[in-house]
């Protein structure tokens, strides 16, 4: 009996890779579902969309986007994380659900390391600092010693507790020492509307979202919060050429839930790293204000995951943020 035992235990750990890539080889036969954790419109909604459309067009199937929005992108992610790990159910995540809320959360419905299989990061852009015309500062350093002259009276908003505009500002108040109020709002509309009226000085927005009213005079950009200039915007400054070590960034990565066979993300990988470094990827990925990037493996997306939440997590902790 004993020996039995031990041969279809055998039998089963041989086979279970074979059959792992028996099941790939037929992959997809059905249509692909790209949960994107946020409602519809908006740049996110773009780039999911723009990614969708290239997965399709590598697999040789259908790929829809399922937008999954709320809890600030936790409905949508634990969504996967609880999906049958097959490669039908996949994530389009990023820097809010999958690191700033992490980094200060510890009841999640989900590990963003332990229930996922990174893929690749297909997209990276800079937060723009924005600021209502009105607001006596165009450059950092000025905001800096205005915010010292006048400590607890500014203001800044976000788009809700935790997200990436939130971290950004705590981390701003933090490098440069100052005390501005943090103003949270449901999403990145009223965040905006809220600068464009003056409720609010400032705000960490994205480039798409907010261009355009800088170009119409009603929001003044101040600086980029990249590590360097942004392509999008290289005469606009980085708040690291006055606060060395600074930087906050939006990321897109693929993502499927952990125990999806290693022949699917490896063909997901390679078919992402091909169609988004196409001519027309790029030109539309850049065309949102974002720079298109893929990781040159699954190992690499992980390591930079684990990065961005231990940063994070410095910063939450020193500011006491969290949301227990």
């Amino acid at each position: 009996m004993k020996t039995r035992f031990v041969a279809l235990s055998m039998l089963v750990a041989v086979s279970a890779p074979f059959c792992n890539h028996l099941f790939s080889q037929g992959y997809p036969s059905k249509p692909v579902r790209l949960v994107l954790p946020s409602p519809p419109g908006g740049g996110t909604d773009i780039t999911a969309r723009i990614v969708a459309r290239a997965l399709a067009d590598g697999l040789g199937g259908q790929v829809v986007v399922d937008n999954r929005g709320g809890a600030s992108g936790r409905i949508g992610v634990e969504l996967v994380a609880k999906s049958p790990p097959d490669g039908y159910v996949l994530l389009l995540g990023g820097v809010t659900p999958l690191a700033t809320i992490p980094a200060a959360v510890s009841n999640l419905g989900y590990d963003p390391v332990r229930d996922f299989v990174p893929i690749s990061m297909v997209a990276i852009s800079d937060y723009l600092l924005v600021a209502h015309p009105s607001l006596q500062a165009t450059t950092v350093k000025e905001l800096i010693a205005l915010a010292r002259s006048r400590p607890g009276q500014i203001n800044f908003a976000s788009v809700g507790n935790l997200s990436g505009a939130h971290v950004a500002g705590e981390l701003l108040k933090q490098l440069a020492k100052i005390d501005v109020v943090h103003v949270p709002y449901n999403g990145g509309a009223p965040a905006v509307r809220a600068v464009l009226t003056g409720e609010t000085s400032f705000y960490f927005s994205s480039g798409p979202t907010s261009m355009p009213y800088v170009q119409a005079g009603r929001l003044r950009a101040i600086a980029g919060a990249g590590a360097k200039r942004s392509r999008a915007y290289p005469n606009l400054p980085t708040i690291a050429e006055t606060l060395p070590g600074f930087e906050a960034t939006q990321w897109y990565g693929v993502l499927a839930p952990a125990g999806t066979p290693g022949d699917i993300i490896s063909r997901l990988h390679a078919v992402i790293v091909k169609e988004m470094n196409t001519p027309g990827v790029v030109q539309q990925i850049t065309a949102t204000g974002a720079d298109p990037i893929v990781s040159s493996s699954s190992q690499e997306f992980s390591a930079f995951m684990k990065a961005e939440i231990a940063k994070w997590s410095k910063v939450a902790k020193a500011r006491g943020i969290s949301l227990e």
